[in-house]
């Protein structure tokens, strides 16, 4: 039993309803979701990131610059970034603008650590000087643990790392975030600062290369074959709601009159059943979609850079104290996929509303995962 109720759906609303809330990276995958999301509750969004890459887009296709106050600004420059939020004065600071990628970050790891680690810093230091300022969710990675590709999952207490550039910087921005807090919000009446660490997110509109998710849905759009590396890589697969869920609970507490306790790292990762090989899903998604779907192959080409090939994340901590479980089994996130891609390819969905619904539903899901007995669920 956790040891604080969960927040219901209903409560996380009327939380962020009328709210102002500044969100990084809006135009990103995981940033379209989650701005969505609060646009639907009623929160006030301003967002700054880099115009969307070329390309499909999920950040147009729902139309979200309709929603939320959209604006254009480089966190990688604080007068560019301090010029993008000029006159905004937010309760919530979102921050999830980042170099979200393992392989780009071995051709460009200048770009990804001064993204990731000076953008962390220039975000956080444009945030304390908001007078309004009630809290801060940093969204890092799971790869930001030092990974031994031992078996057991990592905890919120075990060592900061990383080989690659992408890992190392995402560590890195644990400790900006860890720095800040100490230095600048640990004062009574200051605000609460968190970070938030995600499984391998998955989900409709995202359309980043060397994903596989999008590299396979690129393939059948394209009637192509893909081939995928690294089949037997294990991760802790989850949709992207999921840890969208937590980030909006923890983000509940920071802005309670008890947010100091929760300003702290969280894991936000799927259970065990989750914790799949690369294949497996790749196959998922295939069958999913039925006749037409890409045609797989599986290896390495020589000469690719190292990825981890275990990591898992222990997130009991933000199941006891926040009250917060997956809900989705993967059959389930797969479907979902599927159906928003199909969507979206078919041409004649509103994929605002689509996405909507999917929210919607994922609000109304029975738990099939993962769910502790007697504990509320996440949406009620």
């Amino acid at each position: 039993m956790p040891d604080i109720p969960p927040v219901p759906m209903e409560a996380l609303a009327s939380c962020f309803s009328g709210k102002r809330v500044l969100v990084t990276g809006h135009t990103g995958f995981k940033g379209c979701w989650l701005s969505l999301w609060l646009a639907q509750m009623g929160a006030e969004v301003i967002g700054v990131a880099l115009e969307p890459p070329p390309g499909p887009s999920m950040f147009e296709s729902v139309g979200l610059a309709e929603l939320v106050d959209h604006r254009i600004g480089d966190v990688r420059s604080g007068e560019d970034f301090g010029r993008a939020t000029q006159g905004v004065d937010a309760d919530l600071v979102l921050h999830l603008a980042a170099q979200s990628l393992v392989r780009p970050s071995y051709d460009d790891p200048v770009d990804t650590f001064a993204t990731n680690v000076t953008g962390t810093a220039v975000v956080l230091d444009r945030a304390r000087r908001m007078p309004s300022l009630k809290g801060i969710v940093v969204v890092t990675s799971d790869k930001c643990y030092e990974n031994h590709e031992w078996e057991w999952p990592y905890r919120e207490s075990d060592q900061l790392g990383g080989s690659d550039p992408y890992s190392a910087s995402k560590g890195c921005t644990e400790l900006v975030a860890s720095s800040f807090r100490r230095s600048y919000f640990s004062q009574a009446g200051s605000p609460h600062l968190a970070t938030v660490r995600a499984g391998n997110v998955i989900g409709g509109g995202d359309w980043a290369v060397d994903r596989l998710i999008p590299d396979i849905i690129r393939a059948t759009l394209a009637g192509t074959a893909v081939t995928i590396r690294n089949p037997a890589s294990v991760r802790p697969w989850q949709h992207v709601l999921e840890p969208l869920s937590g980030y909006l609970e923890l983000a509940a507490k920071l802005l309670s009159d008890d947010g100091a306790r929760f300003a702290e790292a969280w894991n936000f990762g799927p259970p065990p059943a989750a914790f799949q090989e690369v294949e497996p899903i790749a196959r998922k998604l295939q069958a999913e979609w039925g006749p037409g779907a890409a045609q797989i192959a599986f290896g390495k080409r020589s000469g690719e850079p190292h990825e981890a090939r275990m990591l898992t994340l222990d997130s009991s901590k933000a199941m006891q104290r926040l009250g917060w479980a997956s809900r989705l089994s993967t059959d389930e996130a797969i479907a979902m996929i599927a159906q928003w891609y199909r969507a979206y390819a078919e041409g004649e969905v509103d994929m605002r509303a689509l996405t909507l619904t999917q929210i919607d539903r994922f609000c109304g899901t029975e738990t099939t995962i993962n769910q502790p007995e007697g504990k509320r669920p996440v949406c009620a």
